[in-house]
C-alpha cells in the first residue's frame, strides 16, 4: 500500500516531535529497536535526530521468540528479558526512542529504567504515514492534562451505554498518566501518536459488565467488531465473554491460549481526545502498516484494556485494548465523554 522511501515529509515529523520533547547535543541518546523493527522507523529516528545535532547510540537487541500466541500487538513488551547489560545502558542515557514492536510500556524493566532518571519516548509502531498525519500538537498537552487532574481527583468511573454497558470503577489509589505524544521530563514514559488518558485501577476496584457493539475496535486484532460481545467483569476480571458471533468465539479463545489467570485482569480504563485520530483509519491501513495506536486516541472513545497492570502487581503476555464508540463516562457523578462526544 505505502512506499518506505524515506521522505523528506516524514523527517519532519519525527524532528517536530523531539524538539517538543526537547531533545538537544547535550543529551545522549539511544535509539532502541530490536530485529523485527520497522527499520524506516529506525532511520528517520536517526536522520531527525542528526538534524538537531544529536549523535544517538544504537542498540539493537533480538526479537524475542514467540510463545503460545503468534500474532504481535499484544502490548506486552518482552524485548529486554534476559538483557541486564542493556537495561544498565539505557539506565545510563538521558533519553531513549524506543523503536521496539510492542513499546516498553508494559515491560517489567521499564520502572527500573524511569527511576534512573531516563525518559522514554515511544515512537508506536506504525507506518510513517500515520506519524506524518499524527505529529505534535501542542494544543494537545493541555486537554490531555485536564483530563489527568479529572481522573486524578475523581473518587469513582462510571461508563454506560446504550448497548448495555454498565461499569463501575474504584478510581481511589488509580495511578493516571496523561499522553498527549511525548515528555521532556525525566524519568516520564510517553508514545507517539498521543491524546488519551489512562488510569490504572487497583486490584479489584472493577465490576460491571461492558457490551462491544459494531463498530468497536479490537486493537489486538486490528479489527472492527461486527458483532456484539458481552464482557462480564467481576472483582476486576473478565468472568464471561458471551456472545454467540465470531467476535466473542476469538476473545474466548485468545484469552484462552494466553493461558495466564492475569490476561483476564484489567489492565487500564480511559478516553481519547487527539482530533487528529480517525475512528475509520483502519479501513485505510494494511494491517502489517498499522498498530492501532491512532484508534486508541480517537476522541470520544472509551479505552478498555485487560492484561498487564504494573500499579496492581500484574505483569502478562494477554493484552486487549479495546476502544469503544457510543459510551457515557462519569467521574463522581459528572459526564466527560456523553455518548461517545467529548463534553
Amino acid at each position: 500500500m505505502f512506499s518506505d522511501r524515506i521522505e523528506g515529509k516524514w523527517i519532519d515529523a519525527f524532528a517536530e516531535l523531539f524538539e517538543a520533547s526537547r531533545i538537544g547535543p547535550a543529551e545522549s541518546v539511544a535509539i532502541l529497536s530490536e530485529s523485527a523493527s520497522r527499520e524506516v522507523n529506525v532511520h528517520l529516528a536517526e536522520l531527525a535526530l542528526s538534524r538537531l545535532g544529536v549523535a544517538p547510540v544504537r542498540v539493537v537487541v533480538p526479537t524475542p521468540r514467540l510463545g503460545t500466541m503468534i500474532p504481535r500487538s499484544t502490548g506486552a513488551a518482552l524485548v529486554l528479558a534476559g538483557q541486564p547489560q542493556v537495561v544498565a545502558l539505557l539506565k545510563s542515557v538521558d533519553v531513549v526512542v524506543d523503536l521496539t514492536l510492542e513499546g516498553l510500556m508494559h515491560a517489567p524493566e521499564t520502572g527500573e529504567i524511569l527511576a534512573a532518571g531516563t525518559r522514554i519516548q515511544v515512537i508506536s509502531n506504525e507506518h510513517p504515514e500515520t506519524l506524518e498525519r499524527m505529529r505534535p500538537d501542542p494544543a494537545l498537552k493541555e486537554a490531555v492534562r485536564e483530563a489527568a487532574r479529572a481522573c486524578r481527583g475523581a473518587s469513582e468511573m462510571r461508563v454506560h451505554s446504550a448497548a448495555g454497558s454498565d461499569l463501575r470503577v474504584d478510581m481511589r489509589g488509580a495511578q493516571t498518566a496523561g499522553v498527549w505524544g511525548w515528555t521532556d521530563r525525566p524519568g516520564t514514559l510517553a508514545h507517539w501518536p498521543g491524546g488519551i488518558v489512562v488510569s490504572f485501577p487497583k486490584a479489584g476496584t472493577v465490576s460491571g459488565r461492558l457490551v462491544l457493539q459494531p463498530g468497536d475496535m479490537n486493537l489486538t486484532y486490528k479489527r472492527y467488531v461486527e458483532g456484539h460481545v458481552g464482557l462480564n467483569i467481576e472483582n476486576d476480571r473478565v468472568v464471561a465473554v458471551e456472545g454467540d458471533g465470531v467476535d466473542a468465539r476469538l476473545m474466548r479463545d485468545t484469552l484462552a491460549a494466553w493461558n495466564d489467570p492475569e490476561a483476564y485482569a484489567v489492565s487500564h480504563v480511559g478516553w481519547g481526545l487527539n482530533p487528529g485520530a480517525r475512528w475509520d483509519a483502519l479501513m485505510m491501513m494494511d494491517r502489517v502498516h498499522t498498530n492501532g495506536t491512532e484508534l486508541r486516541a480517537v476522541p470520544g472513545n472509551f479505552l478498555f484494556s485487560t492484561g498487564a497492570n504494573e500499579f496492581a502487581g500484574r505483569f502478562t503476555d494477554g493484552h486487549f485494548d479495546l476502544p469503544m464508540i457510543g459510551c457515557t463516562i462519569a467521574l463522581d457523578g459528572v459526564p466527560v465523554v456523553r455518548e461517545g462526544r467529548l463534553v
